[in-house]
């Protein structure tokens, strides 16, 4: 309750969402945005082709604007220099050639590709004395999807990474908050009333619960806001799956946020000042980077092996499920491995957090704080 009263917690929630839903409308903004090349060309023929690009074009919001100059020297001066885009000169025999400077306009290539194929096949049409609708039989091709709710493997990227970055910053904020909460009691010996008035393992699950309670509810409302800029982008067909697998992430950080809370709550029992809270968080914290770069950038087998290790499969099974490629039962593998890692971690941090917690001559490692007796 009294974090929940803490303004900096709801202004850095607050600021989260905004974060969250500002992302997601300059994306869309973006993505609406109509791509706009600039083509250098020489004689009538070429804005003929522009034309038809543009036509082409016209569904994607592309479109390209003609700047005609004197012979294919200007053009290339012109691509040189950075007025235009792109250059589009006549080639021999009857064809075209583009111009780029270091690299290839993609809707370029697209485009004024197709409209110049599909100008010579008129021409070639009318020579051979048919229509285009004969010319172009037999050329149809139609698309057929085997799984028309798959979601899209650029967004999969996206959420995978949302994820990750979501599980680093709870982890951190939260796990700190914890850490720091215990180091401040010891500090002010306030750690000794409580400890005369209840036991430190009701200590302990208070801090770890409360925690996760506020953890699940600030990423309940971080995800909803992402789901809710899903919709706004045009992707609400895709919303099903993004969503069972945000879910499916929800409860996968919270049953391993109780492992997190434990452990954090530990390296603030083996400090005694907030200066030593660097050295005994550092491992800690080498584990939830190893999980963040882990959840990002690995694929194939090692992601699927990463989606049943304990703390890793927080961001790696609800990213596989986003994808696609995790059966039903997966999950529920997973889960049950967390769980049992997370009861294991939880019993062993409970007892280093006893030893130590009423320690306050200096900082102790984990060896040392298992030596000492109950």
């Amino acid at each position: 309750m009294v974090k929940l009263r803490d303004r900096n917690f709801v202004i850095s929630t607050v600021v989260t969402i905004v974060a969250i839903i500002a992302s997601v409308a300059v994306s869309g903004f973006l993505n609406s945005r109509p791509d706009k090349v600039d083509v250098a060309i020489t004689g009538t023929a070429g804005v003929v082709v522009l034309d038809r690009a543009n036509e082409l074009g016209a569904e994607k919001d592309v479109s390209f604007t003609g700047h005609a100059v004197a012979d294919r020297a200007a053009v290339e001066q012109q691509v040189r220099d950075g007025a235009v885009d792109v250059g589009l000169v006549a080639a021999e025999p009857d064809g075209w050639q583009l111009i780029g400077k270091t690299a290839e306009n993609d809707d370029a290539t697209t485009y004024i590709t197709a409209a110049a194929q599909q100008l010579a096949l008129q021409r070639n049409a009318a020579a051979a004395g048919v229509t285009m609708d004969e010319l172009a039989q037999g050329a149809g091709v139609d698309y057929t999807l085997l799984e028309k709710n798959a979601i899209d493997p650029g967004l999969a990227k996206i959420v995978a990474f949302v994820f990750a970055f979501l599980f680093y910053l709870a982890s951190l904020l939260f796990g700190m908050s914890i850490a720091q909460s215990v180091i401040e009691e010891k500090q002010n010996r306030i750690v000794e009333i409580l400890a005369s008035a209840i036991p430190l393992r009701q200590l302990l699950i208070g801090k770890v619960v409360g925690n996760a309670v506020l953890a699940f509810g600030q990423l309940v409302l971080f995800v909803v806001a992402g789901l809710g800029g899903l919709v706004f982008l045009g992707k609400a067909d895709q919303l099903g799956r993004i969503a069972g697998a945000a879910g499916w992430f929800i409860v996968f950080f919270v049953v391993g946020f109780l492992a997190l809370a434990s452990l954090w709550a530990v390296a603030g029992s083996l400090s005694t000042r907030s200066e030593d809270l660097q050295s005994t968080s550092t491992p800690l914290s080498m584990l939830i980077m190893i999980v963040l770069f882990a959840g990002i950038f690995l694929s194939g087998t090692a992601r699927v092996i990463a989606s049943y290790v304990p703390i890793t499969s927080i961001i790696a099974m609800p990213s596989r499920l986003a994808e696609g490629t995790a059966a039903w039962w997966e999950p529920l593998i997973a889960l049950a491995l967390m769980a049992a890692a997370t009861y294991a971690i939880v019993i062993v941090a409970e007892k280093i957090y006893r030893r130590s917690l009423m320690q306050t001559q200096g900082r102790l490692t984990l060896r040392q704080a298992l030596a000492l007796e109950d």
